[in-house]
């Protein structure tokens, strides 16, 4: 049984490897996340350790690779209303949705 089924909620889960955000999106979902795009990005990823890693790179820059390279992005993700949460471990999601 999926947590959202469980907690009886209504939020999106946003899978940026099926659908990628546009630059609008990303900057919409880091608005209700709270954070910059450099805190968003998975470094353990390949691409990030043979492209980003060490570099100094602005918000924008930030933002542009990770709508060019969605599997930098943290997930899951999951939206309700005009706030959103990286939802790992999944007890910080039920705090989240209560």
């Amino acid at each position: 049984m999926c947590i959202l089924d469980e907690i009886k909620t209504k939020a999106n889960v946003i899978e940026y490897l099926i659908t990628p955000p546009t630059e609008a999106d990303l900057i919409s979902l880091l608005k209700k996340l709270g954070m910059e795009a450099h805190e968003l990005v998975r470094k353990n990823e390949t691409i990030y350790k043979e492209k980003f890693e060490g570099k100094k790179m602005t918000e924008e820059q930030w933002i542009k690779a990770l709508v060019k390279h969605p599997i930098l992005i943290q997930r899951p993700i999951v939206v309700k209303g005009n706030k959103a949460i990286i939802a790992r471990p999944p007890e910080k999601l039920k705090d989240f949705l209560r």
